[in-house]
């Protein structure tokens, strides 16, 4: 899963360094993080067409534009 922030339960995924769609990546991350800690999924656009996809694995989300080029996305269990 991506690097891990100073915060053990706070992990992050870069997606700008995956190569082609990281649906696949996201998807994996997400899976194999336990119930209580986080993702925050870094991003060179906003990810719209996933926040379904988090709904409906009961996921909630909180998004961010840190630059024109950079948005974070944060994603917990519900």
């Amino acid at each position: 899963m991506g690097t891990d922030t100073d915060d053990n339960r706070i992990h992050e995924l870069d997606c700008r360094e995956i190569a082609g769609n990281p649906f696949r990546e996201i998807l994996a991350a997400l899976d194999a993080l336990p119930k209580d800690e986080t993702l925050v999924l870094i991003a060179d656009h906003e990810p719209e067409p996933f926040y379904p996809v988090l709904e409906e694995h009961g996921y909630t989300y909180e998004t961010s534009q840190a630059t024109d080029e950079e948005w974070c996305v944060t994603i917990t269990e519900e």
